[in-house]
């Protein structure tokens, strides 16, 4: 996990365009729901070995509150906040300025240029070569029965007769966790803790994302 100088937790919400009237440019842009978040849990490096903050994200409904467990209700009673049903832990690079029960809010990006987007990419279930890694498929005619098949996997009776490790084959394709770096940050509402980049951003609309400031930005 990479150390940041701003980060916060939000959700996707989906693809949009910004018209910048002064340039006449139609920009695609993503609309993120950052924050607001509450902090939970300050870690220092006198302490813990590394600067982090452990943030909540969306309180948790009365309906599902029978399904925090004891210890997490202890923690958010213990420093006076209603229990969330994120925890997401975002490490800086220098001990945070915060306490347990601060607020964070889309403003910690008002002054920065790009960021980086962290997300859990689509799950498209168990998937061919084809379609998971691009392969080419096989003659349609003359008899063939290799149209969607991978082809050879390794030889048989030669050198290294086995399946070498890496090879390219069916599987699982998607549901794993992805970074999107150096996105440009187009708009910040605060208001409506909203912040649009310029780009496309991992995961469905409604997933759970990882806003940072980016390494380069």
């Amino acid at each position: 996990m990479r150390e940041c100088g701003a980060g916060i937790l939000g959700r996707k919400l989906g693809a949009t365009q910004v018209f910048f009237a002064d340039s006449g440019v139609c920009s695609h842009v993503t609309a993120i729901q950052a924050g607001p978040c509450t902090v939970t849990q300050v870690k220092t490096r006198d302490v813990n070995g590394y600067s982090a903050l452990q943030l909540g994200f969306e309180e948790v409904t009365s309906k599902k509150l029978r399904k925090v467990s004891r210890p997490r209700l202890g923690q958010f009673k213990k420093i006076g906040v209603k229990p969330m049903r994120v925890l997401r832990e975002v490490r800086f690079k220098e001990d945070p300025e915060a306490s347990p029960g601060d607020t964070l809010t889309v403003e910690v990006f008002k002054d920065v240029k790009k960021v980086d987007v962290a997300g859990t990419s689509k799950g498209r279930g168990f998937s061919g070569c084809i379609k998971r890694w691009g392969f080419s498929r096989g003659p349609v005619t003359h008899g063939s029965k290799n149209v969607r098949e991978p082809g050879s996997t390794g030889g048989k009776g030669m050198v290294p007769a086995k399946v070498v490790k890496g090879k390219k084959m069916p599987g699982q394709y998607g549901n794993v966790r992805r970074t999107v770096r150096n996105l440009e940050v187009v708009k910040v509402d605060p208001e409506n803790h909203i912040l649009l980049v310029k780009g496309a951003v991992p995961g469905p609309e409604g997933g759970l994302v990882i806003v940072s400031d980016a390494l380069s930005g």
